[in-house]
């Protein structure tokens, strides 16, 4: 049950000092949440805090500024495993999901894929849950195939059945589209692929901002997420995976850290999730994201969920009402997340996505990297409004507006 406690937009909105800023004279208006979100103040200030007070590298010296950063580095990490409910030692941090996704694809599918092996992904899917699944195929000799789509855009559990007949090594997934915005069942999915002997990972990229996440409850073998879409600065996020895994993978990347031991002929791992972390790690962004995490539980990701819900009723009646719009993904809006992808009429939606911004209005225009999925649905591009905690209905009539005056420009 979603909680019916509504958030205080504008007073959220003094948290973050960009969204004061004007944009050609206008209000800003920010509409891009689903390529990266804003940060609010506190975020910014853990930041300036780590270089002001204690900048140090961790896990290393005993002196106090080392001590100090050790403790606030582990510290997010606790925090950052404990939102998606998993525990700290699972959790690896990475530079976002792409990178997570790319590390098990070598770490992980290197040692596991053979050829003829099948490979099963989502025709939805984000450009980084399919290449790196593309390169481990030319790798391995594997083979890799794709989900099909209903109409409305939600997965087609009869095409999914049947690609799961045919005993895939690895299903990966999306929770949430970029693009069409469709929530995947994804504790389904998982326990569908592990009935058929598959190992799973979850591109939680469109979830964990947005929702609440229990990863445990999901029961995936590898879940991985990214830190500057929930608030978090860019370059810091996380892969969860199952233990057993991660201690039969081999090392991504070597170096510093990650080693116990080293002779002049071999070396040894160290713990994990230190194997997985070579080198001086991302110390002030992965304790910033411990900040955003902190920001985020202040609101209640339950409210989160049911704010954006209610932005989406409301945007979706609005945006039905112009004519020669379409729009793309789940009509139900309990189906799908806080992304809405259009057409306007004839108009090229990078022409749409200039003219918006004279009014001050941010969008994302092109194929959001998933060019499958437009082929899928017969466009090139797409104009998108993806919306997050600070956006509320004023953010959506002056989307509405900003489009109405993009069809008196091209006489749509």
């Amino acid at each position: 049950m979603l909680e019916s406690k509504a958030i205080d937009v504008e007073r959220l909105r003094a948290d973050f000092p960009i969204l004061s800023r004007k944009v050609r004279g206008k209000r800003l208006v920010y509409l891009d949440n689903a390529a990266t979100t804003q940060r609010p103040q506190v975020v910014i200030d853990s930041l300036v805090r780590f270089y002001s007070n204690y900048n140090s590298n961790v896990h290393r010296s005993v002196h106090t500024l080392g001590e100090e950063a050790t403790a606030a580095y582990e510290g997010s990490r606790k925090k950052t495993a404990a939102f998606v409910g998993a525990r700290p030692q699972d959790l690896v941090f990475v530079r976002g999901t792409t990178e997570a996704t790319n590390l098990v694809s070598f770490a992980w599918g290197d040692k596991n894929m053979k050829k003829g092996d099948v490979i099963v992904v989502t025709t939805m899917e984000h450009h980084s849950n399919i290449v790196p699944w593309q390169m481990l195929a030319k790798r391995s000799g594997a083979i890799l195939k794709y989900v099909g789509l209903n109409p409305d855009g939600t997965l087609d559990l009869g095409s999914f059945e049947a690609l799961l007949r045919e005993a895939p090594r690895l299903v990966a997934f999306t929770h949430c589209s970029n693009v069409l915005g469709t929530i995947n069942d994804a504790a389904k999915l998982c326990a569908m692929a592990k009935e058929a002997g598959a190992t799973t990972l979850v591109d939680g990229a469109q979830a964990v901002p947005h929702m609440p996440v229990d990863v445990g409850a999901i029961d995936s073998d590898f879940y991985a997420f990214s830190g500057h879409k929930m608030l978090g600065p860019t370059g810091i996020g996380a892969l969860v995976a199952r233990r057993g895994l991660l201690e039969e993978m081999d090392p991504f990347q070597t170096g510093g850290e990650m080693i116990r031991e080293v002779f002049d002929d071999h070396s040894t791992w160290n713990d994990i999730p230190y194997k997985f972390e070579a080198g001086t790690v991302n110390i002030a962004d992965g304790i910033a994201l411990g900040a955003a995490v902190d920001y985020l539980e202040s609101i209640g990701m339950e409210r989160v969920r049911a704010h954006e819900v209610s932005l989406l009723d409301y945007a979706m009646n609005e945006l039905t009402a112009i004519r020669g719009i379409r729009l793309y993904g789940p009509m139900d809006t309990r189906l799908r997340a806080g992304v809405i992808s259009f057409n306007y009429a004839d108009v090229h939606p990078h022409d749409l996505a200039t003219i918006l911004d004279e009014e001050g209005v941010a969008i994302r225009s092109g194929h959001h990297c998933a060019q499958p999925l437009m082929r899928w649905l017969d466009v090139p591009a797409a104009s998108r409004a993806s919306f997050y905690v600070y956006n509320s209905h004023d953010d959506v009539d002056a989307l509405k507006l900003a489009i109405e005056k993009a069809g008196r420009i091209f006489k749509v």
